[in-house]
């Protein structure tokens, strides 16, 4: 790969998908994309680069930016985000929406589907206080092909012993040899849909909770701002922004603000008085909801 090969698809990454790549990712580039070109019959990646600049060239350039986009995840990633879900955003949402009774969730960067999957047991271990309750989750991700895992929702043993618990993984789980299949159940309260965070998301409608962890990293500072501008017009004004343990908003926008003493939990800025600050000052505090 040459220095011209390299440069070009640091800004054909950058374009594509946000990703930006420092000098020195060379090694991570040809390990992502040998693969690729042996599939493809080219001789490496100044091959690639030619095709890819060549007409006709998106499904490559489909498989090349979805191999250098995919991460890892695992279920119930950091924990600390699980925390706020259960002890913060679902107490005061319950007591917010108790007319309503609908709470939809997004899962952004969903990956292999442990993220949403994992706030799916959740809510199916709180039972009888979500009867008659109907609770979306919406999960997306850039690459179709860790889509279609995540819809069949079946990990190897490495996978579920990755931050699972052996109770949820025997009540949700079923074994066939080395692999795990999620229980029908709970697969079905995920909807899947293919999504680049720097297209415009507003047809996927208003959210309660955005789950947007992990990802903001690979971006530059103006594809930072944008992305949680765009996702502050689809929160609710007594919703929820959850972002990665490195992540943050502060110095980049002042549509959200950080939520005291809770580690990557944000609220919009402009989030409404009375009822709304009293459930979110009962769930803060501790509160249940029966």
């Amino acid at each position: 790969m040459t220095p011209l090969d390299y440069d070009y698809l640091r800004g054909f990454l950058k374009t594509r998908s946000g990703l930006m790549l420092s000098n020195d990712k060379q090694y991570l580039i040809e390990s992502r994309l040998m693969p690729i070109a042996r599939k493809e019959g080219l001789a490496g990646i100044s091959e690639i680069v030619q095709k890819l600049k060549a007409p006709g060239s998106e499904r490559l350039a489909s498989k090349v930016t979805e191999a250098m986009t995919t991460n890892e995840s695992f279920f119930f990633r950091d924990k600390t985000p699980f925390d706020h879900f259960k002890d913060v955003m679902m107490p005061a949402l319950l007591a917010a929406r108790a007319n309503k009774r609908h709470i939809r969730i997004w899962c952004a960067a969903a990956s292999t589907g442990q993220e949403p999957y994992s706030l799916a047991m959740m809510l199916k271990e709180m039972g009888p206080a979500l009867s008659s309750w109907r609770i979306e989750i919406i999960a997306t991700d850039l690459s179709g092909e860790v889509l279609e895992r995540a819809k069949a929702g079946t990990y190897t043993q490495f996978e579920v012993q990755r931050g699972l618990p052996i109770q949820m993984l025997l009540k949700y789980f079923k074994q066939n040899g080395d692999q795990w299949t999620i229980a029908p159940e709970i697969r079905s309260m995920v909807h899947y849909r293919t999504l680049n965070l720097l297209n415009d998301f507003s047809a996927l409608g208003q959210f309660d909770i955005i789950y947007c962890r992990n990802v903001l990293i690979y971006f530059d500072q103006p594809t930072k701002v944008g992305v949680l501008n765009r996702a502050a017009k689809l929160t609710a004004p007594d919703g929820y922004l959850l972002l990665g343990a490195a992540e943050t908003v502060v110095g980049l926008t002042d549509t959200y603000k950080p939520v005291a003493d809770r580690r990557g939990l944000y609220v919009p800025s402009a989030a409404g008085a009375g009822a709304t600050a009293a459930s979110r000052l009962f769930a803060v505090a501790g509160g249940q909801v029966a």
